[in-house]
């Protein structure tokens, strides 16, 4: 019996955020170049700004899966003396996560994004900034061990109100990462959303995706777009 409670504590501890790791950053995430989409039937992303790098992948102007526009995540640019950008570093989405490569700026429309989500795996915390300026802090819910939500920079891919899956609760974002397992629509892709059960935020009980409030939820619903960046942090 002991035993048994021994290791029923320390599954406990594992699902429960420390309080000793609730601290958050008060300085604001990096600025992005910006989002926008694709302008061209099939887009190369090549390893280096170059038209002869090699092919680091093809994104299709629109999804397969919905046929909505696609979204590019641009982070940094090259630029010609005249200032204006013939290529763009973006983000790939899809496994493995954290793939970058560069496209011909002619070929996507980047506009700026002045919002940005962070979320803190170890504090349980996100952060929803505006430019500097930091406008909501909540408690959320993340993947459990073994289904942990990946850390690294991503991007809000489709925005949508869960009608057939009440369990996402009232508003869901979709995003650019993948995770081992994940309870999204299709399976693997890392979404943040609503809930049905918020007194498991704070824990880590998800097969990898982010779970807000409701309330979290609508307050995101009415601000962040398309293209929106999502930073997972590790603390």
């Amino acid at each position: 019996m002991r035993v048994a409670l021994g290791i029923a504590t320390v599954a406990t501890a594992a699902l429960v955020a420390p309080s000793s790791v609730l601290a958050v950053s008060s300085v604001a995430p990096a600025p992005v170049v910006g989002a926008g989409t694709i302008n061209v039937p099939f887009l190369t992303v090549r390893a280096a700004p170059r038209h002869d790098a090699r092919v680091v992948a093809r994104l299709s102007e629109f999804r397969p899966q919905d046929y909505r526009p696609r979204y590019v995540l641009a982070v940094a640019a090259m630029r010609v003396k005249t200032g204006k950008a013939s290529w763009y570093k973006i983000t790939v989405p899809g496994r493995p996560n954290g793939r970058t490569g560069w496209v011909r700026a002619g070929h996507v429309t980047i506009r700026a994004v002045p919002w940005q989500v962070v979320v803190y795996r170890g504090s349980r915390l996100v952060q929803v900034w505006k430019g500097k300026e930091l406008v909501n802090t909540a408690r959320v819910a993340i993947g459990a061990p073994g289904m942990e939500t990946p850390t690294g920079l991503y991007f809000v891919t489709v925005r949508f109100k869960p009608v057939q899956v009440p369990f996402l609760g009232s508003f869901a974002f979709e995003t650019s990462a993948y995770s081992k397992l994940s309870e999204w629509p299709g399976g693997g892709v890392v979404g943040v959303h609503g809930t049905t059960a918020p007194e498991l935020l704070g824990q880590a009980v998800s097969h990898g995706c982010v779970r807000i409030s409701n309330q979290t939820a609508d307050f995101l619903r009415d601000r962040i777009p398309l293209g929106t960046p999502v930073r997972i942090l590790a603390s």
